[in-house]
This record gives structure tokens, sequence and C-alpha cells, in this order.
């Protein structure tokens, strides 16, 4: 393929009074923008559903995830646009999209293929949980799991916040086969091992486990070959120790082994398969962002843009936009970056050098890829005011078939940058944007594909069971006399470790209740707070990242307790931090006992000090 010259980027404010004269004329329809070979990209939006009363296409709101089966069988996730659009999943039948679910969707939640008629979804907490011990919200973005099989959501999957065992928000999924699914997030807290938070589907139970090869967080996951390929971010403390490097520790991309396979593989699923020893990226901390991932039969891509804040102007300068390439027999080649331009493999203009990476998708059949771009600013914060810049990449780096989406004088306004890419066929692509608009790239005189017509995603699903998130509630009327046939309370389930099926619980009763904060004497915080056990307590306070007072590690027996830190006014803190380490186990109670979810604190103090970071952290 021939390249049709460098992307362009129109003025915003251009781009944008172009949108505005347009919509005085009305929502105008969807031309297609030209490309080489005759592919074309166009808007293919679907209308909103007849409950929400608008016979126009409308954004769908923030769109976490696009994944296909098979051209005519996809399903995308989303936040949903207010009561237009609600939060769930929406499936593409070959022919249009229509909603499938308005349950599970997700702040940016993601799916996994676990079979032709079974998926999984990170999808966002339902709202009903107790608040904090200092009147935190539970946090519920991305830290569920759903389960759909045969039109239902057979299975649904979360914990109770502020636990030992609670989910960490997850932005990544993946199933080498229906009984081996993995699923990836933020690092693990502090108190801790150190790893990144991951949970296992093994078939029958959901296990969490840690790759303790890295702690930081997986951002993204992709299958290739039987294996998981799983992006991690590398940090900028992880340049030194040069110790680090020979060791091939810490590596920006992981490979998780089929289950089969764990044992010959010294009984850990995870391997490091990309280094800074590979010379293929500068090394970490270098100043790259994480790595995209996208896979088809042929190969598996990784691309990476600079990180947004370079750690010296020398890293913003020579820090180049980096396109990664490995065969099945894994091998990997850089199709673009450094050392493709000194090595004089890049064909023509390389791509904007500065630009972030939004997403990477292998187009089956041709040997190339898709690739979605944007600014670092919009990147960080998505304006919708932005075009999409798309780009097809060859396996030799050819760069082919940029376009800005829309295209000028298509009769449209931007609809956001590419945020997500997939690719089910060749010259069969889809791009959704930032603000909740899919674009389809087609090729004029293909036949129309075959409609789906699969029950199981034929009728809209509305019913989430019920999973360990949500207390359950005492019953109105007495229970039926079974005396003769009691037993035991189950046992709390042991730690990280969640099965699929959730009999009666008990929760465990947090450190710390009863905290109040107070300044006396005028720069003096006063902290009463009451132990359930014996432990040990530190109270920090930083002036942002700096540590300006503390107090002694103190150990306090159980009961009302109290802490006096003596503050600067010159360096009056931001933020308070309090450590704490039990030295009993903490009590549990069932959730059907009436003292659960009934602690109550208040904070009244000036300034607007920050309190966090309360809990086991020592």
């Amino acid at each position: 393929m021939k390249r049709v010259g460098a992307i362009m980027r129109l003025p915003t404010a251009h781009l944008t009074a172009i949108g505005l004269a347009l919509a005085l004329l009305g929502f105008l329809g969807q031309v297609p923008s030209a490309g080489a070979e005759g592919l074309a990209w166009h808007l293919e939006q679907p209308s909103a559903p007849e409950a929400a009363r608008s016979p126009t296409p409308v954004a769908l709101g923030r769109i976490g995830d696009i994944e296909f089966w098979a051209p005519n069988r996809g399903l995308l996730i989303t936040a949903g646009n207010g009561s237009t659009i609600l939060p769930g999943l929406w499936f593409y039948n070959g022919v249009g999209w229509h909603q499938l679910a308005t349950v599970c969707g997700a702040s940016d939640g993601r799916i996994a293929w676990a079979g032709p008629d079974e998926f999984w979804t990170i999808s966002d907490g339902r709202p009903g949980q107790a608040a904090g011990p200092l009147g935190e919200l539970p946090n519920l973005v991305d830290d569920t799991l759903c389960r759909f099989s045969g039109g239902t959501v057979a299975e649904s999957f979360a914990t109770l916040a502020f636990q030992a065992n609670s989910y960490e928000s997850m932005h990544a999924a993946g199933c080498i086969e229906p009984s081996d699914c993995w699923f990836a997030g933020e690092p693990l807290p502090a108190t801790l091992p150190a790893g990144s938070f991951h949970l296992h589907w093994n078939g029958s139970s959901l296990v969490a486990t840690a790759d303790e090869q890295s702690g930081h967080g997986v951002r993204a996951m992709t299958p290739f070959h039987g294996h998981l390929y799983e992006s991690v971010r590398i940090l900028a403390q992880d340049r030194e120790p040069e110790e680090n490097l020979e060791s091939g520790n810490p590596a920006g991309l992981h490979r998780l082994e089929p289950e089969a396979d764990v044992a010959a593989n010294g009984g850990s699923p995870f391997s490091l398969i990309f280094n800074r020893k590979m010379g293929l990226l500068p090394g970490p901390g270098d100043g790259f962002e994480y790595l995209q991932l996208g896979a088809d039969e042929e190969a598996l891509w990784a691309a990476a843009g600079p990180a947004e804040e370079p750690l010296t102007p020398e890293e913003e300068l020579t820090n180049h936009l980096t396109v990664l390439r490995m065969t099945p027999e894994g091998k990997w080649h850089q199709v673009i970056g450094e050392e493709a331009s000194k090595a004089g493999e890049e064909h023509g203009e390389p791509l904007p050098a500065q630009d972030a990476v939004t997403a990477i998708a292998a187009e089956p059949g041709g040997g190339g890829a898709w690739i979605a771009l944007d600014t670092q600013k919009d990147a960080a914060r998505p304006s919708p005011s932005t075009s999409a810049l798309v780009a097809h990449i060859s396996e030799d780096g050819t760069v082919s078939e940029e376009q800005t989406l829309p295209a000028p004088g298509e009769g449209i306004g931007p609809r956001g940058a590419g945020y997500k890419l997939a690719c089910p066929a060749a010259h069969d692509c889809w791009l959704a944007t930032t603000q909740g608009w899919l674009y389809h790239l087609t090729q004029p005189g293909e036949p129309p594909l075959e409609e789906d017509t699969d029950p199981a995603f034929s009728h809209l699903i509305t019913f989430r069971p019920s999973d360990a998130s949500v207390p359950q509630v005492p019953p109105a009327s007495l229970p039926i006399d079974d005396s003769g046939l009691a037993g035991e309370l189950p046992a709390p389930p042991p730690k990280f470790t969640t099965s699929s099926s959730t009999p009666e619980a008990r929760v465990t009763l947090p450190l710390l209740t009863g905290v109040h904060a107070k300044l006396v004497h005028g720069s003096t915080l006063e902290l009463r707070f009451h132990l359930a056990v014996k432990a040990r307590v530190r109270l920090l306070a930083k002036r942002h990242r700096k540590l300006v007072a503390s107090t002694h590690m103190q150990t306090l027996a159980a009961g009302k307790r109290k802490l006096l830190l003596r503050l600067d006014p010159k360096q009056w803190p931001t933020k308070l931090e309090l450590k704490t380490h039990a030295l009993a186990p903490l009590p549990t109670v069932s959730t059907r006992s009436p003292s659960v979810n009934t602690v109550s604190t208040s904070l009244a103090f000036p300034k607007a000090l920050e309190l966090t970071g309360w809990g086991p952290e020592l």
C-alpha cells in the first residue's frame, strides 16, 4: 500500500465552527471518508433504544471496550449517557447494534470472550454498601465481574469494600480457555504482599492472587497462541537499581501461562517477556507509557508513546512513538521507533513522535495493524472537540491510510479521539471514540454479513444475580424452627479467594471506628478513635508528598484511644495518613447481625485538611 501523507491536525476552533454550523442544519448522515484501495471509515452509530424516545443516533457514553467473537458477533460495554443510554452492553449482529444488557455496565469496563455464547465483563459495583470508618464512600469503579452465559448473567462476583480481601479496580481481562480466564488491575495495598491484583477463573471458582514480579498496575491484556499477554505500567523509579537490568525485571510485558503449563513454570503462571535487555524499548522509567496490545493469528502487536511527563527534557526530544510486532515463534521486531529509524527500516515520514497511543488492533489476513493516536494532553483529559486520528501500519513499517475522523467535508463535527479499536476481519474494523461514537472501516463491494440470530443475544438482559458485595437483609419474620438441623455458621472465606457460591457470609469489623478529629490550641491535632483490638498506630501529616509532622509508632490496647500531633502553621499539611497494624485477629460477625454497617464517624477541622490512608498499612 502506498503512503498517502502525514496525519493532518485541523485546528480545533475550525472543527468546532464547522460542527456548530452544521448543527443548525440538523444531524447529517454518515458519509464515508475515502481511503486507499477503496477502504472507508464512516460513522455507524446505533439509534437510542425506543424507550429513550430519540430517533437519531446519540453518544453511548464512555465505551470501555469493544470485542468480537466473529465479524457478525461483537460486544461493547459502556458507562451510559444519562437517562438516554443506560450503563450496560450492546451487541452487533452483522446488520446493526442493539442494546443487550442494562446491567453490568462500567465506568471503563472490559470484555473477555470465553466461548461463542459465554463472556465476562469487568463492571462497576452496585450501590448500597456502608461507608468506611471515616465516612468515605466505597470504591465501585471497575471492581466487579459478571459472567454471561446462554443469554443471562449466570454469576456475579464482588466483595464488600474496606475488607482484607476486597477487589481492586481492574483494567484488563482475557481467556485462554473457558475454564482459564484472568482479570487484573491495580497494585495491591501496601499491607499485602507486593504485586499487581489478579483474579483467576478455573472453571468453578475465582481465586485472587498477585503477580509478585510487578508491584505496578496491569493496563491491557490480550490472548495470543494459547497464552495471555499483559501490559504492566513501568514507573520512573524503576530505572534503578542496575541489577534489575540483568534479572530482566521489571518487565513491561508479562505472559500468563495456560493452567496446564503452570507446574512446568515452577508453579507460577507469570513469565517475564519484555524488558530492557531486549533493546526494543528504552529501559524502565525512561519516559514511555505502557504498551497497548492487539493480536490476530499472525502476530502480537504492542505500541507505546512517550510518557506524558518525561523525566528530562532530553527524553522529551529523543523518545519516539514505538511499535513492536511478535510472530507466533516468539520473534520480536521493532516496526516503528528509534531502533527501526537507525536501521533505516522506517518508510516515509514517521508517525507524530510525541503522540500518545490510545489503541492498536491487528487486521487479520493482511499482516498489518491499525493504530489510534491522540495528543498527550487530550489522552489524559479527553476533549469533546477532538477528532480521531488513525493510521494503518504494515508489518514492514509502511504507514498508510492516515486519516482524521471525521474527515473534512463529511458534514459532521468532531466526535472525540479514538479510544478502542477492534478488527474482526480484513478490511473490517471498528473504532470507538472517547465521546461514545462508533466508526466502521469497510470496503465497497464486500457482500453483506449474515445476521446473527443466536437467541442468547436476541433479548434485553435486565437481571444481575446477588453477590458478596450486597449484605444480606434480615428477614421480617422469625425463621422456621429447625433446631435439630442447625450447625455452625460457615467460616469467613480465605483471604483473596471467592467461590462461585455465596452462603450466609461473615464480615470483619473494622479496626478503627468512632473517629473524631479537632484542633486544640490552634495548631495541635487531636485524633480520637476506638480500636477493636490491640494495634500499632502512627499518624503522619504530609504537605503534598513531603512529610511535615508525625507521631512515634505506638502500641495501643483495644478501646477508646487518642493521638496528639503538633502541626506547623508555616507547613500546614494537605493530607493525613493513619498507619495501623492489628496485633490480634479482628472480630467477625454475621452479615445478619444488626451491628453490621452501623459505624458513624465525624471530622471537623479547618483548612480542608484531607484525611486518607486509613486502614491496616504497617
